[in-house]
């Protein structure tokens, strides 16, 4: 087999066999982790549409994807198009992410909330036509109008309730929804039953009523917790379908699964490496930022052991096969984050739990009453509208509402402060957390180093501006767009660039070089050296997230311990530390490392929020007890996080805090106030003194009064 010098030509018969994934109907996605605003998205767009082959693309700025519409072509050159319009971009697998984009019960839940609600309302005018005096046909006519509009309406919008209770009734067990149906069924029942005979006993809208305000609870606790979509699956779909084999002098494009340990794969430029491996031919640099957070490229030669999820950056090598499949370093991080996520799912609401006595009281209650007014007055319609009136003012509607309308409420203002809430019971215990977690690349910083100039005379750096503008290299490029826009470039000629080693030119007359120390001859990389004199080291540091200071210094104040688990070295992670005052950080953390220290602390009691950005962060975001990613981050880690900080401040972080412990103490309240209802309606209606529409209106008053309470988060 013959190697070609240039990477590109290396790579260029193969491209198209494996670059990029498409959905199924040829739209390709991308994922696009540095998007934040109107703006980039027209940059996006107007980039991607501007080249030949592209026919629309579209940007969803909360997925952070574009998808792009583009026949006959891949995705690698749609991500070379967005690197140099300044935007890193990311092939996805749109089969593997089609399985957590559709919210087919929510749309559900609104058809059902609709209808009840339009059904109610029609009713509730019929009521107003019998309530003011309309007797005998006119009456039963409407009495029969609003049975023709709430039984159907019913049977369509009460579902959701009527499915739940009888999954628990078919293995033996109550939970709130048993209550909810029966109450429901019996007030139909009931209703229908009086209208034949011709009663004045209807209660249809109270049915109606009671459907309506718990949908709307059952909703807004739904909508809260639909974008906690599986990160496993996110970290799934980050994951190449394909591989290119070499077989003798032969390359075969093949899926993952037909490959075997001791298999020989050829790593292109661009590619995302697919399993483990050994690199046994060839040199280059990758780039583990997501795995390891480490902040610059990684020097990789034969010999050296490489991951699946790391990005190849320079070279074209040749690895042979170590793990496959499930065993591969990127399937590991994705059990990792499912086994985390479930245990944490395991954290329910306080409404969930209170049903285990709630419902069961309930129905006793109820029977109670009815056996008891059966016995005291011989009548069995008497008993049982008693009895009805009874399971209507104990609905638990206002415990429902407890928990998802403050958290709604609450989720609203830190939106509008720039925060994301993903998960139904986040601010439940992010309101509990008692010690904080940051990862450092990416989240305390920005992510890009900034390169010192103050050593470099003017001509030093007009040089290195036209080196690093001349290369494609991930560093060079931070070089480039480091350096003040005001300074010129010089004028180069006969540029080279050497792969894995760094770029040369001329200028007036001498050979000058950009590139690692043992190429240019310098104590550390990179270095720019201009003929024969010394080579100069270039000094690199990272620039702090705009209000990274001020929340750590807030959080101490409060009296919560700040760590700092970072995948970077040991000097660049203490110099941080130093700056921000923070006493314990850890550096060259792999991401079992950051799980494993989550799960001592939480084994100690703590209740850890963990902030970061990168794949290596993924499973402690999911394991900790509660957890934040910025916008920027991988599509991964934003999944596994409880909480999105859209902004670009950190500062909002203690703000977040504090909302949540507002929040805590409001749910409290709602839960007092739905006790408190209770112990005032509960003894009324097992007297007699309340009709199952009376029943229905306290209901509902208990429901606004939670609401408004709930309110007060604001």
């Amino acid at each position: 087999m013959t190697m070609s010098a240039c990477p590109a030509c290396d790579a260029a018969p193969y491209a198209q066999e494996i670059a990029g994934r498409k959905s199924a109907d040829g739209d390709i996605i991308l994922s696009l982790p540095g998007i934040h605003c109107a703006g980039c998205i027209g940059t996006v767009e107007r980039s991607l549409k501007a080249t030949k082959g592209v026919q629309d693309a579209r940007v969803n700025l909360s997925r952070k994807r574009v998808t792009i519409t583009a026949k006959g072509m891949q995705a690698d050159p749609l991500i070379d198009v967005l690197a140099q319009a300044g935007y890193e971009a990311h092939a996805l697998d749109a089969p593997m992410l089609s399985t957590v984009d559709a919210d087919a019960k929510g749309r559900m839940l609104l058809i059902r909330l609709g209808v009840a609600g339009f059904a109610m309302m029609n009713v509730m005018l019929f009521s107003v036509a019998v309530w003011s005096g309309a007797a005998l046909a006119t009456q039963q006519m409407f009495h029969w109008l609003s049975a023709l509009i709430a039984v159907p309406a019913l049977f369509f919008s009460a579902q959701v309730f009527f499915q739940n209770a009888w999954v628990a009734l078919r293995v033996g067990r109550l939970n709130m929804d048993v209550p909810i149906s029966l109450a429901i069924i019996l007030a139909a029942g009931l209703s229908v039953y009086e209208t034949s005979i011709g009663g004045e006993a209807v209660y249809f809208d109270a049915a109606l009523s009671l459907t309506f305000f718990l949908l709307i609870g059952r909703y807004l606790d739904h909508r809260t917790r639909i974008a906690a979509r599986s990160a496993a699956q996110e970290l799934s779909a980050l994951a190449s379908p394909n591989a290119l084999r070499l077989n003798g002098d032969i390359h075969e494009t093949v899926p993952l699964t037909e490959l075997q340990v001791g298999d020989l794969i050829r790593v292109l430029v661009g590619m995302r490496v697919p399993v483990d491996g050994e690199i046994t031919n060839g040199t280059s640099d990758t780039d583990r930022s997501f795995l390891t957070g480490e902040s610059l490229p990684v020097r990789v030669q034969q010999g050296s052991v490489i991951a699946a999820g790391e990005v190849n950056l320079t070279g074209p090598f040749t690895l042979k096969v170590s793990q496959v499949g499930e065993d591969t370093t990127l399937a590991r991080m994705a059990r990792l984050v499912e086994n985390a996520e479930g245990a944490r799912n395991k954290y329910t609401a306080l409404a969930d739990r209170a049903a285990q006595i709630y419902a069961p009281a309930v129905h006793l209650l109820a029977l109670i009453t009815f056996l008891g007014w059966l016995f005291l007055s011989s009548d069995v319609g008497l008993a049982l509208n008693i009895a009805i009136s009874v399971l209507i003012i104990t609905c638990p509607c206002a415990l429902g509402l407890a928990v998802p309308a403050v958290m709604t409420t609450a989720t609203g203002r830190l939106f509008r402060r720039g925060l994301l809430v993903k998960n139904g019971t986040a601010l439940e215990r992010l309101a509990e957390v008692d010690a904080v977690v940051f990862d450092k690349t990416g989240t305390l910083t920005e992510g890009h180093a900034k390169i010192d100039t103050d050593a470099m005379d003017a001509i030093s750096l007009s040089v290195l501006a036209a080196l690093a503008r001349a290369s494609h290299h991930p560093v060079s490029r931070a070089i480039a767009a480091a350096l003040p826009a005001s300074i010129l470039p010089a004028e180069l000629t006969d540029v080279t660039e050497h792969s894995g080693k760094g770029i040369a030119a001329k200028w007036k007359g001498q050979t000058i070089r950009l590139g690692r120390d043992d190429w240019v001859g310098a104590t550390s990389s990179p270095a720019i050296r201009i003929g024969d004199t010394l080579a100069v080291p270039l000094t690199f540091s990272e620039t702090l997230r705009d209000g990274a200071a001020d929340a750590v210094k807030r959080l101490q104040e409060r009296g919560i311990p700040v760590y700092i688990f970072s995948g970077d070295t040991e000097d660049a992670v203490a110099g941080l530390a130093r700056k921000l005052g923070v006493m314990q950080a850890r550096a060259r953390m792999q991401p079992n490392d950051k799980l494993n220290e989550i799960k001592a602390m939480s084994d100690t009691g703590a209740k850890v929020l963990m902030i970061g950005d990168g794949l290596n962060d993924t499973a402690a975001l999911a394991q900790a007890y509660a957890s934040i990613s910025p916008a920027s981050a991988l599509d991964a880690s934003r999944a596994a996080s409880d909480i999105v900080l859209l902004g670009r401040s950190l500062a909002e972080i203690p703000n977040a805090i504090a909302t949540a412990k507002s929040a805590r103490k409001r749910v409290i309240e709602n839960f007092s106030i739905a006790a408190g209802y209770n112990f005032i309606a509960v003894p009324v209606a097992i007297l007699g003194y309340a009709s199952p529409l009376a029943a229905a209106i306290a209901m509902s008053a208990s429901s606004i009064t939670v609401l408004l309470n709930a309110l007060r988060v604001r």
